[in-house]
C-alpha cells in the first residue's frame, strides 16, 4: 500500500493534466508502511517518498515555493515518528516472541524430555521435530523410562492439531509415566494410557465448539515397547506405525500379529484379551520407534520417505547422530516442508556379558553367585 501511494503520486505529478497536489498522500506512506512492514519496510517507504518529493519538486520547478518547504518537513517529521515507533513496536514483540518461545521450551521439556544417554543395557537417543514453523510441541508423543521390569518406551500420535492434541498427548503420557513403574502386565500400562484420554476427552473445558468436537474425536496410535533383562523386545502395538529393528546391517518390521484399534477406539476391539508380543532383541542390534510422519514424509516428486534404507545407510552411527542424519534427509527429501510432526526413540541393545564378567572374577569366590 505505501509503494502503491508513492508510485500514484508519481503518476499523477508528471502527467500532462497535474491536477491535484500530492504532498499529504506522501506524508502517509511513512505512517501506512510503520504498521506492517517493520523498521527496514518503514525507512525504505520514507526515503522511498522522500526521493520522489524531490524528484516531483524538479520536474515541476516548485523549488523556492512554501509549499514544496512544508511538505518537505512534515514528510520528515513524520518519517522519523514512524521509523521510530516502527522500532519500538518491533523489539516489543521479538521479547513477546522470545517470551512464548522460553514458555514453550519449558512445555516441551515437561511434556516430551530427552530420554537418557543410557537406559540400562541400552544406548538411547531421542528426538522431536515439529512440521509448523516455530513449534514447540504438538500431538506427537515419546518417552523412555527404566523400571524394575526393563526399560519400556513409548511413542504415539495424536489425531488432530492444536491445543486439543497437545492436551491429549499429555494425558497418555502422564499415564504412561505413572503405570510404567507399577503395572507389571505390558498390556495393563496401554490401558492406562487409554483410560487417561478417555477421562481427558470427558471433561467439559470452556473452549469453542470446533475444539470440543476436537477433543471428543480424537484417538491416538500409541506402540509400547518393553526391553526385559533378556535378548527380546515386547511390544504392544495400538494401531501405530510398527517399528524398525537393525540386525546385521538388515531392517526389519516388527509388523503386530495380532492389530488393535489405536487408542480412544477401543469399542472396536473384538476376539481374546490382547497380549505383548516378543521379538528377537540381541547385543549389537538396533531398534527405531517413530511417528508416521517419518514414513508419509513426501518428496518433491510424491514419493515417500525411504525409512529402512536411510537406516540402513548410516547404521554405523551412534543414536544421536543417526537421528541427526534422519532430520536432515528428512528436511532434504521434504525439502525443509515437514507435513506433519515427527517424534522417534532409538535404541542399541548393548552387550553387558563382558563387563557382568570381570566384575564378578573381581569378587571373592564366596560372592560370584
Amino acid at each position: 500500500m505505501p509503494f502503491a501511494i508513492a508510485l500514484l503520486v508519481v503518476g499523477i505529478e508528471l502527467s500532462p493534466a497535474h491536477f491535484l497536489y500530492t504532498g499529504p498522500l506522501l506524508t502517509a506512506t511513512p505512517a501506512l508502511a510503520a504498521v506492517a512492514m517493520g523498521p527496514k519496510g518503514t525507512l525504505s517507504a520514507a526515503a522511498f517518498a522522500l526521493a520522489i518529493s524531490v524528484t516531483t519538486a524538479t520536474y515541476n520547478q516548485a523549488w523556492g515555493s512554501q509549499q514544496v518547504y512544508t511538505n518537505f518537513l512534515a514528510l520528515l517529521l513524520v518519517s522519523a515518528a514512524s521509523v521510530t515507533t516502527s522500532i519500538a513496536v518491533h523489539t516489543h514483540r521479538q521479547r513477546e516472541l522470545g517470551q512464548v518461545r522460553r514458555i514453550a521450551a519449558a512445555a516441551q521439556r515437561v511434556l516430551l524430555r530427552p530420554v537418557p544417554d543410557r537406559l540400562g543395557p541400552l544406548q538411547a537417543a531421542s528426538r522431536y521435530i515439529a512440521a509448523e514453523t516455530g513449534a514447540q510441541i504438538g500431538g506427537d508423543l515419546y518417552e523412555a523410562v527404566q523400571t524394575r521390569y526393563g526399560v519400556r518406551m513409548i511413542v504415539g500420535d495424536v489425531r488432530g492439531k492444536g491445543l486439543p492434541a497437545v492436551r491429549s498427548a499429555a494425558a497418555v503420557v502422564g499415564a504412561f509415566r505413572e503405570a510404567a513403574h507399577y503395572e507389571e502386565d505390558l498390556v495393563e500400562v496401554i490401558n492406562h494410557c487409554a483410560a487417561a484420554l478417555r477421562r481427558e476427552r470427558a471433561m467439559p473445558r470452556g473452549i469453542d465448539q470446533d475444539d470440543e468436537v476436537e477433543q471428543a474425536e480424537s484417538f491416538v496410535t500409541a506402540l509400547v515397547a518393553q526391553v526385559p533383562d533378556g535378548h527380546v523386545v515386547e511390544l504392544v502395538n495400538r494401531g501405530h506405525v510398527p517399528p524398525l529393528v537393525l540386525h546385521e546391517g538388515k531392517v526389519q518390521s516388527l509388523m503386530p500379529t495380532s492389530p488393535l484399534p489405536p487408542l480412544g477406539l477401543e469399542d472396536f476391539i473384538t476376539g481374546p484379551p490382547a497380549k505383548a508380543e516378543s521379538y528377537a532383541f540381541a547385543p549389537g542390534d538396533r531398534l527405531l520407534l517413530y511417528t508416521d510422519g517419518v514414513i508419509e514424509a513426501r518428496g518433491r516428486d510424491n514419493e515417500f520417505f525411504a525409512l529402512p534404507e536411510a537406516m540402513e545407510a548410516v547404521h554405523d552411527r551412534t543414536p544421536p547422530e543417526f537421528l541427526e542424519q534422519l532430520h536432515q534427509g528428512l528436511i532434504r527429501h521434504t525439502g525443509g516442508c515437514l507435513a506433519d510432526d515427527v517424534a522417534m526413540i532409538l535404541v542399541d541393545r548393548l552387550d553387558e556379558e563382558p563387563a557382568t564378567k570381570s566384575a564378578q572374577a573381581d569378587l571373592p569366590e564366596a560372592q560370584r553367585h
